[in-house]
């Protein structure tokens, strides 16, 4: 189980390093010790919510998203892990659109039913760049 103030001090910890910032850096800037901030990132220490926002903008963050991401690793990291299906072999494209249609037919599922992946959020890509 992944506690709050662990998950605050992750999504923080990353804001900072996306930035390139270092610790003494946003501890100067958001007014708090530097050994106090450590602590809130590394999940130890509980941050009132006047320390949270000190933080945020310091960072030029806004709490309303770290409060979103936090959300979001916090169900992630809850949900229940899938169940393992068994590989079968990979049909060619036909066959696929083919027995697509027909698996919908069989359960029960309208022809005209849009399956609908969001795309990953911007906060959970990795940039890599080329050399």
């Amino acid at each position: 189980m992944t506690l709050l103030r662990e998950a605050i001090g992750e999504s923080l910890r990353r804001a900072r390093i996306a930035q390139s910032r270092t610790l003494r850096e946003v501890s100067t800037s958001a007014r708090v010790s530097l050994g106090y901030l450590s602590e809130v990132e590394r999940g130890r220490k509980e941050a009132s919510s006047e320390l949270l926002a000190a933080i945020c903008q310091a960072l030029d963050v806004p709490l309303s998203q770290v409060l979103v991401d936090v959300s979001a690793a916090m169900a992630d990291a809850d949900a229940p892990a899938p169940a393992r299906q068994p590989s079968a072999p990979v049909p060619s494209a036909s066959a696929t659109a083919e027995s697509a249609d027909a698996a919908a037919a069989r359960a029960g599922i309208a022809e005209d039913t849009r399956i609908v992946i969001p795309a990953p959020k911007a906060e959970k890509l990795v940039l890599v760049q080329a050399k």
